[in-house]
């Protein structure tokens, strides 16, 4: 059956972000540096605004750092000798990653400034237990360790967001059911959560787009995630 366009295309893309943090180093560190300030972020009470802010700041670096690469890998395949003018094309979109990371400073700056100094205060007094804020956490981080193990484990099974060695759908659903666990009383619902988890696993094996091994241990790594951000920090 021929995959549907849309579908085609969001793999491709999905493709394209899993390929630059695997073959860039810098795209490592970005990740890395944004998965550490998130994390930061859970300790100290910010509005809305100020989480929206600091997660554009974030996203604008990894946009700035993806079309540096995408530019540099198609001047090298177009030329194959050294030109000047590439030279120029690939400076000025490295320093547009430059300018991004110094904006991104910038607004961790003016942010955490304020929380941090003050002396005597303790670590995690000012965590932010808003469930809300704690769900797009915990999911942005499960989306990243997915896509750090399926670059660097999957090798040529399948695409990055369709089959390879952790089932992203099967992490994200354990996760989604564990965050039901720690936010509602029921034991009904509680269960609910998990046999939907385990319906979407099923799922994934019963397309053959993953192997059981597969789908146990993206439910292992959501159910991680999921008590790691909410007993921590919750």
């Amino acid at each position: 059956m021929k995959e549907p366009k849309f579908l085609k295309s969001f793999n491709n893309a999905a493709n394209g972000l899993v390929l630059v943090f695997k073959l860039e180093r810098n795209m490592k560190i970005h990740f890395a540096i944004a998965g550490a300030v998130m994390i930061l972020g859970l300790m100290f009470d910010m509005s809305k605004t100020e989480f929206a802010l600091l997660l554009s700041a974030i996203i604008l670096v990894l946009f700035a750092e993806m079309v540096n690469t995408a530019i540099e890998n198609l001047v090298d395949a177009t030329l194959k000798e050294f030109n000047p003018l590439a030279k120029t094309v690939k400076d000025i979109a490295a320093g547009a990653v430059l300018l991004t990371a110094a904006y991104a400073v910038i607004v961790g700056y003016l942010l955490f400034y304020d929380r941090l100094i003050p002396v005597g205060r303790s670590l995690l007094g000012g965590i932010h237990n808003n469930p809300v804020h704690l769900t797009i956490i915990a999911l942005f981080l499960t989306v990243l360790l997915v896509v750090a193990l399926k670059s660097r484990y999957s090798k040529d099974r399948g695409s990055y967001f369709q089959g390879g060695t952790v089932s992203g759908h099967s992490a994200i659903a354990f996760l989604i059911a564990t965050i039901i666990g720690f936010n509602s009383k029921s034991a009904l619902v509680i269960s609910l959560g998990y046999i939907l988890a385990l319906l979407v696993a099923e799922s994934r094996i019963e397309g053959k787009i993953h192997r059981p091994m597969d789908t146990i241990l993206g439910a292992i790594l959501g159910v991680i995630v999921g008590i790691f951000i909410f007993l921590i920090f919750g």
